[in-house]
């Protein structure tokens, strides 16, 4: 039986080189933009959002303390406590569906429950206090507010039916684990940890600190003009406050584990753009799927519309504010504003690259209800935003 399975891959494979359409113009270009999504992605985004997300991830799960996590995010903590923490977690993170797994994953393998984790996967790259406030600039308050509000409710909700869903696993891992250890005593105050994440955090941010607008004179305008002063400056104080209050063995240990994340999760993301750039395009361009093909399927305010926005917002991959140029193309080539919210909400949250990932973390059977739980709630609250709005 292995080797008939074997003999069948080895078929598909050759039946695939062989009818390759190398001649059909669509095909070679989705190529080239599946290499040139990837290509803009490695630039992009891996030295300054992924790596500084990596090195984060690193350093919850080896220095903060088992009890700091079950205290907030446990299965057994204070629920309003848990998620409300959780769910406006992403004000501070100016970060992309991607990034966000290094975090989600340490603090999920430290300890915290399903629940709050799944509120703090979904409020990070979808509740940017940035993208909200370019949302209501550029496509209207009115979508810029339910986005903000939708985004809140969303991860509590999804967090809280996860929870619900997965309980009797979720026991099981609690029950099973190592979670309840007795904590190493501290080599630090509280202060130092925080100062500590604060610098990495702040140096994430500030970093990948998105240009205004045009003719923007704001606050936003005066930080983006000064951001790597300020990325320099919070990278000066992590690198002073590494040699003065961490030991070799600590430093040692933090690298080993931000590597293996960096193992972990970094190969499966670029293959999900790769598959992502192939299908959908770049923002502006397009892959295997014509965008026209797309556009005609979210016009209205239809079942339909709103749940083939929320579908391709799930698996298209979107970087941090990209998603608001892109909807403005779309509103102008007729695309209804229910779909529009759907897409939003589900959009930034989610990605092929994202879904992948995730997998690999926590099992195919909660991504697919994570995922599930998204695009329906997406697909809902887009329908009754178009009645609203109409």
């Amino acid at each position: 039986m292995k080797e008939c399975k074997k003999f069948l891959y080895i078929l598909a494979i050759f039946l695939g080189c062989f009818y390759l359409p190398i001649e059909n113009l669509r095909f070679t270009n989705a190529i080239f933009e599946a290499l040139a999504l990837v290509k803009w992605y490695a630039r992009e985004h891996v030295l300054l959002c992924l790596v500084p997300a990596f090195f984060i991830a690193g350093a919850i799960s080896i220095f903060i303390s088992q009890a700091s996590v079950m205290k907030y995010f446990a299965a057994k903590a204070n629920k309003f406590l848990s998620y409300s923490i959780a769910s406006v977690s992403g004000t501070i993170l100016a970060v992309c569906s991607c990034t966000v797994l290094p975090l989600f994953s340490g603090i999920y393998k430290r300890g915290a429950g399903l629940g709050p984790a799944i509120a703090f996967l979904y409020s990070g790259p979808a509740i940017n206090v940035l993208a909200i406030i370019l949302t209501a600039r550029i496509l209207g308050w009115q979508l810029g507010l339910a986005r903000a509000v939708g985004a809140v409710l969303f991860s509590i909700v999804i967090g809280l039916l996860m929870h619900l869903i997965f309980l009797k696993e979720e026991r099981a891992r609690h029950a099973n684990a190592d979670f309840n250890l007795p904590e190493v005593k501290e080599t630090r105050s509280l202060a130092q940890t925080i100062l500590y994440f604060a610098s990495m955090v702040a140096f994430l941010v500030f970093a990948n600190w998105g240009k205004p607008l045009e003719g923007d004179q704001s606050i936003w305008f005066l930080i983006y003009r000064y951001k790597w002063w300020i990325a320099g400056l919070s990278l000066l104080g992590l690198l002073t406050m590494l040699l003065k209050w961490f030991r070799k063995a600590e430093l040692k240990e933090w690298t080993s584990a931000t590597w293996g994340f960096a193992l972990q999760i970094l190969p499966l993301l670029l293959v999900g753009v790769l598959i992502s750039g192939f299908l959908l395009g770049r923002p502006g361009h397009e892959g295997i799927i014509p965008s026209r093909f797309v556009e005609s399927l979210v016009g209205g305010n239809s079942f339909s519309a709103n749940f083939f926005s929320s579908i391709v917002g799930a698996f298209m991959y979107f970087a941090t504010l990209t998603e608001v140029p892109i909807l403005q193309g779309l509103l102008g080539a007729g695309m209804g504003k229910g779909p529009a919210l759907a897409l939003l909400l589900a959009g930034p949250a989610l990605s092929l690259p994202c879904m992948l990932v995730l997998r690999s973390m926590i099992g195919m059977k909660k991504t697919v209800v994570y995922v599930s739980l998204v695009v329906i709630m997406a697909t809902l609250c887009g329908i009754i935003f178009g009645i609203i709005t109409k």
